[in-house]
């Protein structure tokens, strides 16, 4: 089953409610999104534990063949 833009988005909003967040979808398919989360939590922070925090907030819809969401290719980091 495919997940909305808007369903990932208020996703990573539970996490990161300060975030400047934008979702792409790459394919129109639902299953194919890019992620830019700019956040504060994520000063400090090296990109595999940034990208790690955002994966955690997805709750799972990731994980294996069954996954809601098959690919989302992420940027992120804290703010300039």
């Amino acid at each position: 089953m495919a997940m909305s833009a808007q369903e990932i988005e208020d996703l990573l909003r539970e996490t990161f409610p300060e975030a400047k967040i934008a979702i792409t979808d790459l394919a129109g398919d639902g299953n194919h999104y890019a992620a830019e989360v700019i956040d504060e939590s994520f000063r400090g922070q090296n990109r595999v534990q940034q990208q790690r925090a955002v994966y955690a907030a997805l709750k799972g819809r990731m994980d294996g063949p069954s996954g809601e969401l098959h690919a989302l290719a992420l940027t992120t980091k804290a703010p300039d």
